[in-house]
């Protein structure tokens, strides 16, 4: 952290380090859950969710990389050792046991809902003390409120197609 940054800001760096670091853990687990749901999933809509499942995953290794570079810019260290990830992970990683579209997308609701809380209470915690911060949490918060809702779409879109089902075997 520079000099001028240090001096404009106040808060406490190491509970700040130790916020940013469980959302890196968060961010590594958000990205394998996508990664490996997408790749397994079954069911109706897969081949219209599956690319955005990985683009979801993919946005989350970036969120992965800002927040890294954040903890390096406040002279932090990132977590080093994947089996740290579960340990300081506070949103759960649930595998894709049942590969089911709907059982998929809500294992990945869950964990949007998890990153959203997580986000704003590091836009709380910085706000008014680290800017940089601050503006990285929203800026990552602004994608996880996206993603909540493309899951929500595709839940609703398997409902409806599932209600047309029923209605044609009327």
């Amino acid at each position: 952290m520079g000099k001028k940054a240090i001096e404009i800001s106040n808060l406490d760096i190491r509970q700040m380090i130790q916020y940013l670091n469980e959302a890196l853990a968060e961010e590594w687990l958000a990205y394998y859950q996508y990664w490996v749901g997408a790749r397994l999933m079954e069911g109706p809509m897969r081949s219209e969710i599956e690319p955005e499942l990985l683009l979801h995953a993919t946005q989350e290794l970036g969120h992965a990389e800002l927040v890294v570079n954040r903890i390096i810019q406040l002279g932090g260290t990132p977590l080093l050792n994947p089996d740290q990830w579960k340990q300081f992970a506070k949103c759960d990683y649930e595998e894709p046991i049942d590969p089911y579209v709907e059982t998929v997308l809500e294992q990945n609701l869950r964990g949007e809902r998890c990153a959203i809380g997580r986000y704003q209470n590091l836009a709380a915690f910085a706000e008014g003390k680290d800017y940089a911060t601050y503006q990285m949490a929203i800026t990552i918060l602004n994608d996880e409120l996206e993603h909540e809702h493309d899951i929500e779409d595709w839940i609703t879109d398997i409902e409806r197609l599932k209600d047309d089902i029923r209605k044609i075997r009327l």
